[in-house]
């Protein structure tokens, strides 16, 4: 998916649309995830749809239940499903943080244009100041 490290810097407007898919792509985990947080919230807790959706949301987003389960299916899918929400966190970070933090690092991996001719100019020579005497 993303060029190799001696491939010159992909240019920016294919850069964005890589961006703007990788924010796609975290979108749409968040969508399906907060359907299936829905549907556990309606099914094992009988929740009303708006109110499925809230716990499911506060859920995934790390804000925790609002509705404590009552039933002991609804407790166990609570469990599970805030265990795959801290880990949806984790995936939709990397998935859209990746495209930035491999844009930068392969700055830092791209060798200058004027590499071979710097490396054949002397540096001047740094002076330094005497040591301070003591007092």
């Amino acid at each position: 998916m993303f060029e190799h490290h001696s491939h010159p810097l992909l240019p920016q407007d294919r850069y964005f649309r890589r961006l703007a898919l990788s924010i796609l792509a975290g979108l749409s985990v968040i969508v399906l995830s907060l359907g299936a947080g829905m549907i556990g919230y309606h099914v094992f807790e009988s929740l009303s749809w708006l109110d499925s959706f809230l716990n499911a949301a506060m859920l995934l987003s790390g804000m925790g239940p609002l509705t404590a389960p009552l039933t002991d299916n609804g407790k166990l899918f609570a469990g599970l499903y805030a265990l795959y929400s801290g880990f949806v966190v984790i995936l939709v970070s990397g998935m859209v943080f990746a495209p930035v933090v491999h844009r930068t690092l392969h700055r830092f991996h791209l060798e200058p244009t004027h590499h071979a001719h710097r490396s054949n100019v002397a540096t001047p020579a740094v002076e330094s100041a005497p040591p301070a005497q003591p007092m």
